[in-house]
């Protein structure tokens, strides 16, 4: 992602907004009175949804950050400038709605939901652009620290995924994941900040 302050704010902006229509949409549904058209996921759900979702992100993040401590691949993250910590909370909200709220065929069998997180999961891997670099023009980076990053995406999402269709979270709410995503990111960050690769 970009790291203007510009893009970043605007893309903060529109987490804000998207968030904005859900809590409408949550509201509608608590109410009794749900939208015709509400948000996919926009329902009630427990704490454990809550804390089942954040502490399996914090474990794959815990496992990213061994594996590459383990490959000698720790020195070759990539630096990140500090506000930008703003757009990887706010991606908890966006990428969320995308993929575990639209981006999943559901009410179609087990079957067929399975394959298409599995499926949507491999793409939202790939996009993150780890097997490719644009610094110098466009080169593959097929590297262990590629392999083990797109590695680790790909179970996120998967993990995401079960945050909204597990059998803890039986209105199928996006909630969880929303938090789940942003605490993976946070801890993100914080890992980069220790390992000195967060920029002042």
């Amino acid at each position: 992602m970009n790291e203007n302050p510009f893009m970043i704010l605007l893309y903060v902006g529109v987490a804000a907004y998207v968030g904005n229509m859900y809590w409408g949409d949550y509201k509608a549904s608590r109410a009794g009175q749900p939208n015709s058209g509400a948000m996919p996921g926009a329902t009630s759900v427990s704490l454990p949804a809550y804390i089942i979702g954040v502490l399996g992100a914090l474990l794959l993040l815990g496992v990213e950050t061994g594996g590459e401590i383990a490959l000698g691949v720790a020195d070759e993250q990539s630096e990140m400038v500090w506000f930008f910590v703003f757009a990887i909370v706010a991606a908890g909200v966006v990428e969320e709605v995308i993929f575990r709220g639209f981006l999943v065929v559901d009410k179609r069998g087990r079957a067929v939901l399975v394959a298409s997180c599995v499926a949507f999961s491999l793409i939202f891997a790939i996009i993150h652009a780890h097997f490719w670099s644009t610094e110098d023009g466009f080169e593959w980076t097929f590297t262990s620290k590629a392999f083990l990053s797109t590695g680790i995406l790909f179970a996120n999402s998967l993990w995401f995924y079960a945050v909204r269709f597990g059998p803890w979270n039986p209105n199928r709410s996006i909630f969880p994941c929303m938090l789940a995503h942003a605490a993976s990111n946070l801890g993100v960050f914080v890992v980069k900040l220790v390992q000195g690769y967060v920029v002042f």
